[in-house]
């Protein structure tokens, strides 16, 4: 029999502590990948917040809660502005509202319309919204083919029901799902007359954008320019925080999934001391029947992770249809979340059958066989 075919076979011989030790592991590896796809996709969402229109950089309120909740003042973007080197300095507000119980989250830009070129917003059919208009809308391409809702037809968020006067298109899906309206009108309705939540800022050809950022930020000490998705824990320390839990969750399952593995490989090394002996007085090293324990573990593991990834599949699903995620959590399965949860099905092998693996190449051959 070969190595492999020996390893199979000890599995299969106790297959019921195995199946247990499957379990264990699936649901380390269910947890890591559920953890890391809603931590991974809800920073995609927010990022893109951020990365709607043509800049070099975006301003945001520093250290917010939620980015949707950062304020700039009108003041602080005439300062931006006016700063050497900035080109156009773009002042928008973004809120959210309630369509319906099955998409609660409806994104809401305000800005006015002069500004929607430069901003890189294209207007693909009918026309922009006037400056003054009340109920007037622009649906963005996507949420116009979600909903329904052509130029000319009306369109109904909370309680307040819009006039669509045309369809826009951006270079960010969420844009895409969400409305346009005169920037006014939509301080007013969430009661913020002249409040802006972003501000997105484009520079000279020949100025460095380092340059104008550090004095936007010493001009305005309330406020923080990101330019990369590396820099958004700067203006949004809910996702940090979030970030922080799937770390932190995903340890805990390793730790978890590894106690599983010790304690089957710690039973299974008592009751086959005797095997063991009989293994080293037929010639096999230390080194051989190291990996034999560690072997059986990673087999075991490689079968729970992927059950795991299959349940995880089913616990994202869910997890999207929860109310509270409808609209904001858009599952987007990164290779790289597939990479670390088998890293921690490896992960949770090893630590587990490490000791066992030990103590097992250290048997001396004439007590193992002289074991009861």
């Amino acid at each position: 029999m070969t190595f492999l075919g020996l390893l199979a076979h000890n599995v299969w011989r106790r297959r019921l502590r195995a199946v247990v030790t499957a379990v264990a592991v699936a649901i380390g590896v269910t947890a890591v990948l559920a953890l890391g796809v809603l931590t991974s996709s809800l920073r995609d969402t927010a990022v893109s917040v951020l990365q709607i229109g043509k800049a070099d950089f975006t301003v945001s309120q520093k250290g917010a809660s939620d980015i949707l909740y950062s304020t700039i003042s009108k003041q602080e973007i005439d300062s931006m502005r006016a700063t050497k080197g900035v080109a156009s300095a773009i002042g928008v507000f973004v809120q959210t509202g309630k369509i319906n119980a099955d998409h609660p989250f409806f994104l809401e830009v305000g800005m006015q319309p002069a500004d929607e070129v430069p901003y890189g917003v294209q207007v693909v059919a009918g026309r922009s919204f006037t400056k003054t208009a009340t109920n007037e809308i622009m649906l963005g391409w996507r949420a116009a083919k979600d909903y329904g809702v052509g130029v000319g037809g009306k369109f109904k968020i909370e309680e307040r029901t819009f006039r669509v006067v045309g369809i826009f298109s951006t270079n960010v899906s969420i844009a895409d799902e969400g409305g346009m309206f005169p920037l006014a009108e939509l301080q007013a309705w969430h009661t913020l007359p002249g409040v802006y939540t972003l501000a997105v800022v484009r520079v000279d050809p020949h100025a460095k954008v380092a340059a104008i950022r550090r004095s936007i930020e010493k001009t305005n000490p309330r406020l923080a320019t990101v330019k990369s998705e590396s820099e958004f824990g700067r203006v949004d320390r809910n996702l940090v925080l979030i970030t922080a839990a799937n770390v932190g969750g995903s340890i805990l399952a390793l730790f978890i999934g590894a106690t599983g593995v010790m304690n089957t490989s710690l039973l299974s090394f008592y009751e086959r001391i005797r095997e063991f002996g009989l293994l080293r007085a037929a010639g096999w090293n230390r080194r051989r029947l190291f990996g034999l324990v560690i072997g059986e573990a990673l087999f075991v593991s490689l079968i729970g992770a992927a059950a795991g990834i299959g349940i995880g599949f089913g616990a994202v699903a869910l997890l999207s249809r929860l109310p509270d995620l409808r609209g904001v959590f858009h599952p987007v399965y990164h290779t790289a979340i597939f990479g670390r949860a088998l890293g921690f099905a490896f992960g949770m092998a090893v630590l587990g059958a490490l000791y066992p693996a030990i103590q097992a190449a250290r048997l001396s051959p004439l007590v193992a066989l002289q074991h009861e």
